[in-house]
């Protein structure tokens, strides 16, 4: 077991483990909750749109959110970063509660159009840019550096569950009371965060003291200013600036055919909506197998080879989707892709926090955030496309090929290559 050095520095004491640590689990706790209310937000939201417009305005609405949350998710680094992440996601999640409720309060007394949706949908991309960063800053905050595989590992089993949970709760919410009562769900769910991430103690302090005020002080730095530091830090560790190229490939390769493509090739392969359901089950179950794993495990030797290789490998099994003879084939690469697409997901998180400096946590996971959330999503409508010209074979061939890309560049890279995750 790692031991670490008292505050005194006299003795040292005995790391704990992440999964047995209070505050960890008071975060994950929360993070679960406000993960079951996106799922259920979004069930809402769509069938809203659904009813209050055509469509094309429906579609609009749900892609609203991508554009705010694109231009702020750099800016939103920098406030995670400024501010401290516990008290960036508390606001956060306080405004998505309370304009959650507002909808659904008008929903109850009113029809509005799908323009008060949109607004909704503006008003949640904008805070997500905020709450992103900060969500991936805290656990360094909270926990031994050694303990951060093991806390990714416990947030992708966290996430699991809210893909399981959430849309069917948000469902029955709709089924029961209309939209307004799946939108006071997500509301009541966004609200049980809020005290858990309160009672989360900062046992971290690594921002930089404030520069004294009075005449003749140092102005404090600009945002501009923190965000190029941001950024320069990247550049200048050989391990964090590999890493954000090979997160951008293998994102703008995966998310494209695990959303749009494999509902084309479901309707394209006659498997329906129940086979798309045991392709996307087979992905889970993989995904949520190696997070376990990695949970009860807490390290991964030589992290950045294992990350480089498992990308390379899931990228072959994204490829192998479109031309599996038959559905139990496209379950059993599903599973494939879940599993090695978990374990590659969890390094790439535990190595952005332990590379980076902690005052720059945030700022460096808006950046990964930026590609994951932000513009990955866009290429759905180029994938769909993309599809109708040349048919699903040769875009996930494609797509794989940029994710293989990501995984070469990351073993190409010695200093990636050769990244260790803390003891």
């Amino acid at each position: 077991m790692t031991v670490t050095p008292t505050r005194s520095g006299s003795a040292p004491a005995a790391e704990r483990p992440a999964h047995r640590d209070p505050d960890v689990l008071r975060w994950l706790g929360s993070y679960a909750s406000s993960a079951i209310g996106d799922n259920v937000y979004y069930v809402a939201l769509s069938w809203a749109a659904v009813q209050a417009g055509t469509p094309s305005q429906a579609g609009l609405v749900m892609a609203a959110s991508a554009v705010p949350r694109a231009l702020l998710m750099l800016g939103g680094g920098v406030v995670a970063d400024r501010f401290g992440p516990r008290r960036v996601l508390i606001l956060s999640n306080g405004v998505r509660c309370a304009a959650v409720i507002a909808v659904a309060v008008l929903l109850l007394v009113a029809a509005p159009g799908p323009w008060l949706l949109g607004l909704l949908a503006l008003v949640f991309g904008a805070v997500d840019a905020v709450l992103m960063p900060a969500l991936g800053a805290l656990p360094a905050r909270i926990t031994p550096r050694g303990q951060l595989a093991r806390v990714q590992g416990m947030r992708g089993m966290a996430s699991r569950l809210a893909n399981v949970v959430g849309a069917p709760l948000g469902g029955l919410g709709v089924a029961l009371g209309g939209a307004a009562a799946a939108f006071g769900t997500a509301a009541l769910l966004f609200a049980v965060a809020l005290p858990l991430l309160m009672a989360v103690r900062m046992r971290r302090h690594p921002l930089p003291q404030k520069p004294p005020a009075g005449p003749g002080a140092p102005a404090r730095a600009t945002a501009w200013q923190e965000l190029r530091d941001g950024l320069r830090h990247i550049r200048r560790n050989p391990v964090l600036a590999r890493l954000m190229t090979v997160i951008a490939l293998s994102d703008l390769g995966f998310v494209g055919p695990l959303n749009v493509g494999l509902t084309l090739l479901a309707d394209e392969r006659g498997w329906g909506a129940p086979g798309m359901g045991w392709v996307l089950a087979g992905f889970g179950t993989g995904a949520g197998a190696m997070s376990l794993l990695l949970t009860v495990r807490g390290r991964v030797p030589r992290a950045g080879l294992v990350l480089s290789v498992s990308i390379a490998a899931g990228a072959v099994a994204i490829g192998a989707l479109a031309y599996v003879p038959t559905l139990a084939a496209a379950v059993g690469a599903a599973l494939a892709v879940g599993l090695l697409a978990g374990l590659s997901g969890t390094l790439c998180g535990a190595l952005v926090q332990t590379e980076s400096d902690p005052a720059y946590v945030g700022r460096v996971t808006s950046v990964a955030s930026l590609f994951s959330l932000g513009l990955a999503p866009l290429t759905f409508p180029v994938t769909g496309a993309a599809i109708a010209l040349w048919g699903t074979g040769p875009v996930f061939a494609a797509s794989a090929g940029v994710c293989v890309l990501g995984g070469l560049l990351g073993l190409g890279s010695r200093a990636l290559r050769h990244a260790e995750l803390p003891r």
